[in-house]
């Protein structure tokens, strides 16, 4: 556990993937924080699932692929990252789950029950990391695919969301 406490980011700064230090607020930083309260959520979201419910796998692959994109996202410029992205196979699976859906789509008010709001925060929470990853992309090029990814994962948690409001 001496590791938990390192007290390096005491000044301010903190270390990207290698040891790169950079500022707290730095938008690779930022960006990764964002991710990170996605996935938090998107625990909170699992944990409220039914443990047969179909989705909880494809929930907890989003997540471990999340951290794959956050080793992405602190990967300096100029380095490779050696931890394979599955983001286009993921968006395609999402894609495919929302065409099966039944469920109607429309504008909804979020809190019919608990679960579909937490998938509605979530879905506000991915909208956000989207915006930072858009953002990051202008001065810190990523895998074009990530980007996308995070756009279908909101519209599979909105769809999530009208299911569980039934």
């Amino acid at each position: 556990m001496k590791d938990i406490c390192t007290k390096t980011g005491d000044q301010g700064t903190t270390s990207l993937r290698g040891g790169l230090r950079v500022a707290k607020d730095d938008i690779r930083i930022e960006t990764n924080g964002e991710i990170d309260q996605l996935n938090a959520l998107l625990g909170i979201v699992r944990a409220k699932l039914p443990h047969d419910n179909p989705h909880q796998t494809v929930l907890l692959n989003i997540q471990r692929e999340l951290m794959v994109v956050m080793s992405h996202v602190a990967t300096p410029d100029g380095e490779s990252n050696p931890r394979t992205l599955h983001t286009q196979e993921m968006t395609e699976e999402m894609e495919r789950m929302i065409a099966e859906s039944t469920a109607p789509a429309k504008f909804v008010i979020p809190g019919d029950n608990e679960l579909s709001a937490f998938l509605h925060l979530a879905r506000t929470q991915t909208r956000t990391v989207e915006r930072r990853l858009w953002t990051l992309c202008r001065n810190h090029p990523l895998n074009s695919q990530i980007p996308v990814f995070m756009n279908r994962l909101s519209d599979f948690l909105f769809v999530c969301a009208l299911e569980t409001a039934r």
